[in-house]
């Protein structure tokens, strides 16, 4: 099959002209992460997908890994001082995700809780060497709904419950900055995690109006054959992952990994346009 190149709507080819034009001043990027979620699949892995919300100001309509913005309460250093942190130090995380330690401690701790809140997945453990075995239960549900709406937070959450994060399950993948002429702009680190043995995905998301596993290859050909909408980046990190043989393969390339982040810019593609792609996805794209 050759790659599709997925054309850019007129609409976002206008925005990108307007700001070329000098109209309009860049958004502040707000800080975000995304997580892969992970389970052996016929070909390759199959991922947990979300396909948000129509009615949703940013990405409306879209299919997309559990994920969001850092919520203030994610900067808090008692997680680590309380011993609620286990695998990988801040410090650790800084150098892989390309960032100081506060926004490092910050960004892992909001993977886990936005997975945790959008598909009821937990990585987290008694131990350093343990991981919850089921979320299922009412009083799951009940913490689950508390940190959704910020009536609790993830420290008080991990104390109450006597759990440690589980930082070593999760891995560094990428790094994607909304373009500079979108009025919302998020810079997004982008995780990887296998779904933890005995856990079940729940669909659990009031942003969502399904979800759904799926092969990754499976996914970069409906998103070709555009039977489902999905933004570059989660498209091409789906094609990424599709590379891997199983969720092993996939977590022991992202021990190596370090992220860059990558803002795409409108580039020209014939007669129409398309976002420019890092080096990284160049061969990828070139081999479909």
């Amino acid at each position: 099959m050759s790659v599709q190149r997925l054309p850019l709507p007129e609409a976002l080819v206008a925005k990108a002209r307007a700001y070329a034009a000098g109209d309009g001043a860049p958004a502040e990027p707000r800080d975000a992460a995304t997580v892969v979620l992970l389970r052996p699949g016929a070909r390759a892995s199959e991922l947990y997908l979300l396909r948000r919300q129509t009615s949703m100001a940013f990405a409306g309509g879209m299919c997309v890994f559990p994920g969001g913005g850092v919520d203030p309460r994610d900067f808090d250093d008692e997680l680590v001082d309380r011993g609620l942190w286990a695998g990988p130090s801040p410090a650790e995380w800084a150098t892989r995700l390309g960032c100081d330690e506060a926004r490092a401690r910050a960004l892992v701790c909001a993977a886990v809780r936005e997975t945790f809140e959008e598909s009821s997945v937990l990585l987290a453990g008694a131990s350093a060497d343990e991981v919850v075995a089921d979320t299922t239960g009412d009083d799951w549900e009940a913490d689950r709904v508390a940190l959704e709406s910020r009536e609790l937070s993830l420290t008080a959450f991990l104390e109450r419950r006597s759990l440690v994060l589980r930082t070593d399950l999760l891995g560094a993948w990428s790094g994607w900055l909304t373009p500079i002429f979108e009025p919302r702009r998020y810079r997004t680190w982008f995780f990887v995690a296998r779904l933890p043995e005995g856990q079940v995905t729940r669909d659990v998301s009031t942003e969502s109006s399904s979800v759904w596993w799926a092969d990754a290859l499976d996914v970069v050909e409906d998103v070709e054959e555009q039977r489902v909408q999905m933004m570059p980046p989660t498209w091409l990190t789906c094609l990424d992952v599709g590379q891997y043989a199983d969720p092993s393969a996939v977590l022991a390339e992202a021990r190596g990994r370090t992220v860059e982040m990558f803002m795409p810019e409108v580039t020209a593609d014939g007669e129409g346009f398309i976002l420019s792609t890092p080096p990284r996805y160049v061969s990828l794209l070139a081999a479909r």
